[in-house]
């Protein structure tokens, strides 16, 4: 494995509460925020991604990408499929927002952050609240080809969870699923 790869973690959002919790959550695990991958849907592609990502200074990198509530394959699922698939950036995780978007196959997440920011062992939908399921139900998780070391952690959309826009709430939550990321990928090194 080379060592000077960036490790990179995708949030499968990119609205614009999206991008301020993005940014304060990658500060509050030592990571950084390439801000520019904000959108919705995602305006840049993933050979752009991993151009920027090569620039920045240290591990990990947060990235964004968002479909837009569209099904089928958008510009934020090819730019998270560009990444899993580059040989100059390793993907150790993915954070995937859930939605309420009809017919969405889903993603199989590993855990995922409540509410209440609880880790739980199961999906939770776009307001944060536990589901019977593993299965996240998001726009921009459904076409994602994983390879088997990528950490998968759901969460609500944030601006949706408990206080709506109240980005300390986020923030919390989507810090501990970046921390849990970061934790699993540690101990399977």
């Amino acid at each position: 494995m080379n060592k000077l790869k960036r490790k990179v973690i995708v949030v499968t959002d990119g609205d614009s509460i999206a991008k301020k919790v993005v940014e304060k959550s990658a500060l509050s695990v030592g990571g950084r925020c390439l801000s520019i991958s904000w959108g919705n849907p995602t305006k840049i592609t993933g050979e752009e991604m991993v151009r920027l990502i090569k620039c920045v200074k240290f591990d990990p990198v947060i990235v964004m990408a968002d479909d837009r509530g569209n099904i089928g394959r958008g510009n934020g699922e090819k730019a998270i499929n560009f990444l899993i698939k580059c040989e100059e950036v390793e993907v150790i995780g993915i954070v995937a927002v859930a939605s309420n978007t009809k017919n969405a196959s889903g993603i199989k997440i590993k855990y995922s952050v409540d509410r209440n920011c609880e880790q739980v062992n199961c999906a939770v939908d776009k307001y944060g609240n536990v589901q019977n399921t593993n299965v996240l139900k998001g726009d921009t998780v459904n076409t994602i080809n994983l390879g088997s070391k990528v950490c998968v952690v759901g969460i609500g959309d944030p601006g949706k969870v408990e206080q709506g826009n109240d980005i300390e709430n986020e923030d919390r939550i989507l810090s501990k699923a970046l921390k849990i990321i970061i934790e699993e990928y540690k101990k399977n090194r």
